[in-house]
């Protein structure tokens, strides 16, 4: 999955390797010519594989926003759970609620640097302190609710639970990518594409070589930015988490 996590090296080698296979075609023609008769046939062939490619481009810029609009509205309702909690643990001890408050303002900040920080060290380093961030808050939260069990409490532990399983869908979705399976076909399927427009190109090959390779890299540049969570220039941003940030009192 690391070329994918780098829309605009997945874009040159896809020009590159339809170009290729391309120019393999137009060399191809001058050695195994079939005769003309057969042309029309062999156009109906072409013009299938290419609506065919068409096709599956199509499919997976569709799987790819599906993806991007889910993790978009699990940030949504990350946030929502985050607020709703930090209301909620004032059903407990005043002090608690003041420690849960802290912890839940640390936690907020943690989940905003999340969606920024790029792929490396960094990330996690994120992701370790907001596994240890999220103990302690179950921890301090279920402790409070143990010393006055009550139906409040037991509803401000409720909602402790729901923000930590916001985390867990959120981190669930921008796990869940395309298949490198289905980036394998779409790249046969162009190969073979730019393969056939140059066995058939007739001598026009030269000047249209680089439109369908053009066409190819730039539909699986745009699939990539979209599905890759971090990489390329297209990000969902943690929008809802950083206002909630800001009316918490962080960063």
């Amino acid at each position: 999955m690391h070329l994918v996590n780098r829309p605009l090296v997945l874009f040159l080698v896809a020009v590159i390797l339809s170009w290729v296979a391309g120019r393999v075609g137009a060399a191809l023609r001058s050695r195994l010519t079939f005769p003309e008769e057969a042309r029309a046939d062999f156009g109906i062939v072409e013009g299938a594989i290419l609506t065919l490619l068409g096709l599956i481009i199509g499919f997976t810029f569709s799987m790819a926003m599906t993806r991007y609009d889910q993790r978009k509205n699990l940030e949504e309702e990350e946030a929502n759970a985050i607020g709703t909690e930090y209301a909620r643990v004032d059903f407990l001890a005043a002090e608690d609620a003041a420690r849960l408050k802290e912890l839940l303002r640390r936690y907020t900040e943690l989940r905003v640097e999340f969606y920024s920080v790029p792929y490396g060290e960094r990330l996690a380093s994120v992701n370790n302190e907001t596994a240890k961030m999220q103990d302690e808050l179950w921890t301090k939260v279920a402790q409070a609710a143990k010393v006055q069990p009550t139906p409040l409490t037991a509803l401000a532990a409720w909602g402790m639970n729901d923000v930590l399983n916001s985390q867990g869908y959120t981190q669930a979705a921008w796990w869940n990518r395309i298949p490198t399976s289905a980036w394998c076909l779409l790249f046969l399927i162009a190969i073979l594409s730019t393969g056939l427009l140059g066995y058939g190109a007739k001598g026009r090959w030269a000047h249209l070589s680089m439109v369908l390779p053009l066409a190819i890299g730039i539909s699986f540049f745009l699939i990539a930015d979209i599905d890759s969570p971090r990489g390329g220039v297209i990000h969902v941003r943690a929008v809802n988490l950083e206002v909630l940030s800001r009316s918490l009192g962080g960063h």
